[in-house]
């Protein structure tokens, strides 16, 4: 085992800045807990199942804003309370 001496001070300053990140990071994502306590969230898949439909046709849907949609990294998040308007629209103009 290796043992590294440093200067007391140091690690006073390295211990503030890692709390100071801490709380950053807290802040950060306590502003979106809200978000994803209140609402089901879905990806392309979910969705394309649910609506009984290709991605192609998702892909429409997003590019007419039929269906809105949230990007995280890269990937497409759908509200599942969207999708189930979307299903009740669908099912209504099928009614008539």
């Amino acid at each position: 085992m290796e043992v590294i001496a440093i200067p007391k001070s140091v690690l006073k300053e390295l211990t503030a800045e890692l709390d100071e990140l801490l709380q950053l990071t807290t802040d950060a994502s306590e502003a979106y807990i809200g978000i994803f306590n209140e609402e089901k969230w879905l990806d392309n898949q979910e969705v394309c199942l649910m609506l009984g439909i290709t991605k192609r046709t998702l892909q429409s849907y997003k590019d007419k804003g039929l269906l809105p949609f949230s990007k995280l990294n890269r990937k497409n998040y759908y509200k599942f309370s969207d999708v189930q308007r979307l299903l009740a629209s669908d099912a209504q103009t099928a009614n008539k």
